[in-house]
């Protein structure tokens, strides 16, 4: 029986050592070596991922027993449980697993709670950055971490409202057809690319203004971006304009926890 969660700020609290006890092996591996498999749909995998994973569910399910944890490791693995109301948790211990093997530095740590359909506390790591971006219903934060993976300095964040021209973030590994022409009917636009949940982080932290993702994400990918981007004021919409909505069979037809596209986006112009 799921025991009674203490309040957001208690829980924001429990997972972030937890995300960056993840991000401290993901970095220790890195440095002792590694090889990436396949999965079954072709995208990589590492013992970095497992590993990071591990800890996750170790902590999530000492802290919260009874409730639920959808995690990419054990779903890839066919141990994936269907929450269809509720509270679960959505974990992505390496998010970016690409542009990690490729020796790149934007991949992140990624846990969420979600509440009722929408993502309502999260962590987002990105450990060889040493950033952390922090999230739960009206409070946000950036933490910088220091080499030892503890937390430095904090400093809370915000959405902006957007500028002229405004700032698109786009993946640096799935961009699509249909998102490269989402994009050019903007007009003039500063493009970024980067990996991972980062993009949200981007948004959230008022250092860009929209990313668009009309390509095939999992809920795991977004659920914790998300939830700092929504912490800090933005927001994440379906093509039709109703809020992302998380839980088995948010988008029918597909993956139980596969997401539709959607478009984040920071602050709306005022007036």
């Amino acid at each position: 029986m799921t025991k009674t969660l203490p309040d957001d700020a208690t829980i924001l609290s429990l997972i972030e050592p937890l995300v960056l006890d993840a991000g401290r092996r993901i970095m220790e591996i890195a440095a002792e070596g590694f090889s990436a498999e396949a999965k079954a749909d072709a995208s990589p995998v590492t013992r970095a991922d497992r590993e990071a994973e591990a800890i996750l569910l170790c902590g999530l399910r000492a802290h919260f027993p009874g409730v639920p944890v959808v995690a990419e490791e054990e779903a890839s693995a066919g141990l994936e449980p269907r929450p269809a109301a509720g509270m679960f948790f959505l974990v992505d211990p390496l998010d970016g697993t690409r542009e990690f093997v490729a020796g790149g530095d934007d991949f992140t740590v990624n846990v969420a709670l979600v509440r009722d359909g929408a993502p309502a506390v999260g962590a987002v790591y990105a450990p060889a950055c040493g950033q952390l971006y922090l999230g739960r219903p009206g409070f946000a934060e950036a933490v910088t971490a220091d080499a030892g993976h503890r937390p430095r300095e904090r400093a809370a964040i915000s959405v902006r409202e957007p500028a002229c021209p405004p700032v698109v973030v786009a993946s640096r590994s799935h961009r699509t057809r249909e998102t490269e022409a989402f994009i050019a009917r903007l007009g003039p636009v500063e493009c970024v690319s980067i990996g991972s949940s980062l993009k949200f982080c981007l948004l959230a932290a008022g250092r860009a203004d929209l990313y668009p993702r009309l390509g095939r994400t999992m809920q795991w990918d977004t659920a914790a971006g998300d939830a700092v981007l929504r912490a800090a004021g933005g927001a994440t919409r379906t093509l039709d304009g109703l809020p992302l909505a998380y839980g088995a069979g948010a988008t029918p037809g597909d993956s139980p926890f596969a997401n539709p596209h959607f478009v984040a986006e920071g602050g709306r112009k005022r007036g």
